[in-house]
């Protein structure tokens, strides 16, 4: 077990001032502060944000949030990197067709055009849950010399990294099933808010989860919902492809996970062990599947000592 040295200062001033505001009804963050920009893929609208001076972050969200799930880590990350995040289709504020044919790859081919628009030409990576077999895609198009751009690093939070290993909710499960679109129509606030403080160890800001919500309605987003659960199917049908992506990387990675995750907590944990020896872990104990949200400040000084690994790496090997 690693465990992460304790986040700087000013990170934790950051999550403090967002808690604070969240309470006191003042909604605005870094997040919010930063550029918001979209852009067009096959037609349809992205949503995406981006802030900060510094090499490209990529902030990959989860099934069934939005990229606001990044708020409360942004205003540090913002201080060292130039931060995107990106409502990939069918999620957040990015534009949910119905008959679009959602599918890991088209969400990284998402990514991609984001990159094409940037003009990134190299960009680190933190992703969560269904993000993280985004980030397993590109780093497979990588292996292959597919990518016009460098991914130098990636660090996973919770997700179903091993499908093995991974515990999907019933919900999902039926949801992703040939009964998953008339069963969408009862999903209800209610069912949702449920199911993700199910999934949790600690509890969300006030509002949050309304919120999650309301990004997930806008647009008719619960229709598409059994569409872009196909990716737990794909998790077992191209596991060769995704878990060796990880397993022969050619880049840093490392996994940030909370254990008390029902999904993919201890179970991820063991099975990283197994398949990526030598890859870097940093448990967080009494945190749920969303660290992010959970347990900011914790994530941060996870991230940041893996990041501070590296540079000290570079230094001591410039030539490599």
């Amino acid at each position: 077990m690693i465990t992460p040295k304790p986040v700087r200062p000013m990170a934790h001033l950051a999550a403090d001032a967002w808690m604070q505001g969240l309470a006191t009804g003042n909604r605005l963050t870094g997040f919010e502060q930063a550029a918001k920009f979209t852009l067009s893929y096959q037609g349809h609208r992205l949503q995406a944000r981006r802030g900060g001076q510094g090499s490209a972050l990529w902030l990959v969200h989860g099934f069934p949030t939005s990229k606001r799930d990044w708020r409360a880590v942004w205003p540090e990350l913002a201080t060292r990197h130039e931060v995107f995040a990106l409502d990939m289709l069918g999620f957040g504020a990015s534009a949910k067709p119905r008959r679009f044919d959602y599918s890991i790859a088209a969400s990284a081919d998402q990514w991609v055009a984001l990159a094409e628009a940037t003009g990134v030409r190299e960009v680190a990576l933190l992703a969560h849950d269904y993000g993280n077999t985004v980030a397993q895609e590109l780093l497979a198009r990588q292996r292959e010399g597919l990518l016009g751009f460098r991914i130098t690093s990636v660090a996973f939070l919770n997700g179903g990294l091993f499908p093995e290993a991974t515990r999907p909710l019933r919900i999902q499960k039926l949801l992703a099933g040939p009964l998953g679109p008339l069963l969408v129509r009862f999903i209800r606030e209610r069912t949702f808010i449920a199911s993700l403080q199910k999934i949790c160890a600690r509890p969300w800001p006030e509002g949050e989860l309304t919120e999650a919500w309301q990004q997930l309605q806008r647009d008719g987003g619960r229709a598409v919902m059994p569409r872009l659960l196909r990716y737990i199917a794909e998790r077992r049908r191209h596991r060769a492809r995704w878990v060796g992506a990880l397993q022969q990387a050619g880049v840093p990675v490392a996994l940030i996970n909370g254990l008390d995750d029902p999904i993919s907590g201890r179970s991820i944990v063991a099975r990283w062990r197994q398949l990526m020896p030598g890859a870097p872990v940093f448990e967080l104990p009494g945190v749920g599947h969303y660290p992010q949200v959970e347990a900011p400040d914790e994530v941060l000084a996870a991230y940041l000592a893996f990041a501070s690994s590296l540079e000290l790496h570079a230094r001591r090997d410039p030539d490599r």
